[in-house]
């Protein structure tokens, strides 16, 4: 199957060059702060926490999130998407945040979604919710992937989900996935620089699968963030997470675009 052209389809130069202005402005970012709570003894306890479990890959280490906030439809939800054609997410901590205004502009065209988003979780843990509702309920023809922040703790593991993903819905399903921006600007520079380097060691897997295979979609989130002065700012609220409502209204527009988009 020939795939579609994709006009902002990015080259590993265009990744990594974003990157790394990202990761300046989210250092001097993180440096301001730290400079303006010295002496505080909350920030001194945050800086040190982060420093001190760093990890092997500079960000740290992933904690339990199994008891974290989690937004999961019923089964009648469920089946009632499956069955019209709708959107199945599986997403983190933001798909908590912003999946239900999703719903709302999803509901507007006249598309179901049915969520299972779980704050903190990772990739591979969403990669099994998916391969069991597919096992469960079948799935429709549009997925909905919005994780991989949770993986800038141990990067590596994103490229093998991917294709356990393409391979769970098959030649005849597309999958929309939201690349990644993160540079958490509560745990010092070190850790927001890092943080942006493994978010773009995250979104080069992410390149490189859609190479492999015709039916999957990047939503271009990290680009569009980095494409503006101010964007990272104005857009996220702690380095991760987007602000209510701008943010959230400019990462579910471009889902929305590429949804329609097909």
């Amino acid at each position: 199957m020939r795939k579609p052209q994709d006009p902002f389809r990015p080259s590993r130069r265009l990744l990594f060059a974003a990157g790394t202005a990202a990761a300046a402005a989210s250092a001097a970012a993180a440096a301001s702060t730290a400079e303006a709570t010295v002496g505080s003894p909350a920030a001194a306890m945050a800086a040190a926490d982060g420093l001190t479990s760093l990890g092997n890959y500079g960000s740290g280490v992933l904690g339990a999130w199994d008891r974290q906030a989690r937004a999961i439809s019923n089964e009648a939800q469920i089946r009632r998407t499956r069955e019209s054609d709708g959107v199945f997410m599986f997403g983190d901590s933001i798909g908590v945040q912003d999946g239900p205004p999703l719903a709302r502009q999803l509901s507007k065209l006249g598309i179901s979604i049915a969520v299972h988003n779980w704050a903190g979780r990772p990739v591979t843990p969403a990669v099994d919710a998916l391969e069991t509702w597919s096992q469960d309920y079948g799935l429709p023809h549009r997925i909905l992937m919005s994780v991989g922040s949770n993986d800038i703790f141990t990067p590596p593991a994103v490229a093998a989900q991917v294709d356990r993903t393409m391979q769970i819905v098959g030649e005849e399903r597309t999958v929309y996935w939201v690349n990644v921006q993160a540079a958490r600007t509560a745990h010092g520079p070190d850790v927001t620089v890092a943080d942006q380097r493994n978010s773009a060691w995250i979104n080069l897997q992410l390149a490189d699968a859609q190479r492999r295979y015709d039916n999957l979609r990047i939503v271009h989130w990290a680009e569009h963030l980095a494409s503006s002065p101010n964007r990272l700012a104005r857009y996220l609220r702690d380095g991760l997470h987007p602000s209510v409502t701008l943010g959230q209204n400019a990462r579910n527009g471009l889902i929305i675009d590429a949804i329609k988009a097909g």
